[in-house]
């Protein structure tokens, strides 16, 4: 399919699935069934029907297992970045992988679903991307479309679409979706071993370069299994 601006994704699996116990116990989170299939199945089967063609997996926790799960899949093409060694986090993760990664890169959890809106998660970035503008795009969910989320947002934007912070003692109109497509300029000058995202994205937020585009699908927060229930309540009435 024409118009994406990458055709790799990296998939972030290698997370220890706390909040998600018992079901962690003896899975590893993204093979957590939800509506049917594994949660990361909801994530590669989005990048295949969007045309995304390769997706970078990493893995950590049970990662026999979750290898074994996505490596027969044709489309998209799955490439490991193995992290059974030591868990690096987000931008560790990335970093780590970056070799794998074309510039500019999709990237998203693997614990999320979503419903598209007129169009997919994946063109919706892209048609909004600016390689001169931005380190890193990310695709927000204003509170309305946000299933079982309760928390009090992530960032602001401007009329621009430049980000920021939310403000001590406020609520944020917009949450981070999971979903960002990512120059290799926001990996710059990063630190080693593990380190979370939020540390590239402060720098890009200073100098003016962190972007987000509000997302017209519906999302859902899957991060518990409290969480299941009721997401898969509502994509039987979708």
């Amino acid at each position: 399919m024409s118009g994406l601006a990458s055709d790799t994704a990296m998939v972030m699996a290698a997370g220890l699935g706390k909040r998600m116990r018992p079901l962690t116990a003896s899975q590893p989170k993204p093979l957590v069934r939800v509506a049917g299939k594994p949660l990361i199945d909801h994530a590669l089967d989005r990048l295949a029907e969007a045309g995304v063609s390769r997706a970078v997996v990493n893995v950590h926790y049970l990662a026999d297992a979750l290898e074994a799960h996505v490596l027969d899949r044709a489309m998209p093409r799955v490439v490991i970045s193995d992290e059974r060694d030591a868990l690096l986090e987000t931008g560790g993760g990335m970093i780590k992988a970056q070799g794998e990664l074309p510039d500019p890169f999709f990237c998203l959890n693997s614990d999320n679903i979503w419903l598209d809106g007129p169009r997919d998660a994946f063109h919706d970035l892209s048609r909004r991307w600016s390689a001169e503008e931005m380190d890193a795009l990310l695709l927000l969910v204003p509170h309305a479309r946000a299933a079982n989320f309760d928390g009090k947002g992530d960032f602001h934007m401007d009329p621009l679409g430049r980000l920021a912070r939310r403000r001590s003692g406020r609520i944020a109109p917009y949450i981070f979706s999971g979903i960002q497509l990512v120059s290799h300029r926001l990996l710059r000058d990063a630190p080693e071993g593990a380190f979370s995202t939020n540390i590239l994205w402060d720098r890009a937020i200073g100098e003016g370069r962190l972007f987000g585009t509000v997302f017209a699908g519906l999302w859902f927060e899957v991060g518990t299994p409290e969480a299941i229930g009721p997401t898969e309540d509502a994509l039987k009435r979708a």
